[in-house]
């Protein structure tokens, strides 16, 4: 298997051992073909990331770990190696540890594997829960920087949170739909894909303090726990859906969007308004086929050019915690949308 890289290196990209690595790469039997299609994922992966790198620059390995649904994290990595060429000379080297649903327990396991493995520091979307916030503090214990992504931890030892206001989103969003229901009234589906998490909670607050405060006569239905999944969401909709009939529009929080929408059309009810978040693949094709209203949208490269900054200011040994850079909610229609990348 020809590579140009340090076996402790694709290691580390593959998160397995060198001894491992060696067998893989020297064709020694006893190797899984699982395993090998690791290594070969970490040395295309490496590559990709070396390509147009100067030699001049420090060499940052860090670890971008996401609770989180498929269509979010395809969008989070391409940012972030959107954004690494902007550094250089230096060079970041990401290695991305994405799952749409993981255990506590699970999360607190990788982090910790991470820190004893050895890294410049972990951008991590996680919920806000105890035995995470022990596991950054171990981390930050060991001299490891931990950057939370568009949703804090604000109580744990993170030196900087990268990513929107998402009680101002909230807030947006509550907006949106009370202009557009009016007078008329009406009920709003609030989608979350967890209570876990506090950004889509902040969202929540904000949405629920604005329709309370100037839109009483819009009631809210909530539904969590489909982890933004289109299956358990849908579920989860269809459901709620069929429990009351004032249901008349979506704020989602948590996606599933294409699920949601589903289930209107299986129970024949229309929505009035639909309010989602994030520009995903799902989402840009729901909103040019005119199936949802408005996308609340923050850019990503933003987010990950603040983690970058944040995770080179500890290895510069700057200040150690770092100001807060909040990237600006942008409401997308199908009339404004962006190129995508």
């Amino acid at each position: 298997m020809a590579h140009l890289f340090l076996v402790k290196d694709i290691a580390f990209q593959a998160g397995l051992s060198t001894a491992t690595v060696d067998r893989v790469l020297n064709g020694r039997p006893g190797v899984r073909r699982q395993t090998e299609m690791r290594v070969k994922a970490a040395i295309a992966e490496l590559e990709k990331q070396q390509a147009g790198a100067i030699g001049s620059g420090r060499v940052l390995a860090i670890d971008i770990v996401m609770e989180t649904p498929q269509r979010f994290s395809d969008a989070v990595r391409a940012a972030f190696e959107a954004e690494m060429a902007t550094f250089l000379p230096d060079v970041f080297r990401c290695r991305f540890h994405f799952a749409e649903v993981m255990k506590p327990a699970e999360l607190v396991q990788l982090l910790d594997r991470i820190r004893l493995r050895g890294t410049h520091g972990i951008v991590l979307k996680a919920p806000d829960v105890a035995e995470v916030a022990a596991a950054v503090a171990r981390a930050d214990a060991a001299g490891i920087p931990v950057v939370t992504l568009v949703t804090d931890l604000p109580n744990s030892a993170r030196i900087a949170y990268a990513g929107a206001d998402n009680r101002a989103a909230g807030e947006t969003a509550a907006y949106l739909i009370g202009e557009f229901l009016g007078t008329d009234g009406g009920k709003v589906l609030v989608t979350l894909s967890s209570g876990r998490f506090r950004g889509e909670e902040e969202r929540e607050i904000g949405f629920r303090r604005v329709i309370r405060a100037r839109y009483p006569a819009i009631g809210i239905t909530e539904i969590s726990e489909g982890h933004g999944t289109d299956a358990a969401t849908g579920t989860l909709a269809a459901a709620a859906l069929a429990a009351d009939p004032a249901i008349n529009a979506v704020y989602s929080i948590g996606g599933g969007n294409r699920a949601v929408l589903a289930a209107f059309d299986a129970a024949k009810r229309p929505v009035r308004v639909f309010v989602a978040h994030d520009l995903d693949a799902d989402n840009r094709a729901l909103l040019a086929a005119r199936r949802i209203g408005f996308v609340l949208h923050h850019d990503l490269r933003t987010d990950a050019r603040s983690a970058f900054r944040a995770i080179m200011s500890r290895a510069t040994a700057l200040p150690r915690t770092v100001p807060a850079s909040l990237s600006s909610v942008e409401i997308v229609t199908p009339y404004n949308m962006p190129a995508g990348d």
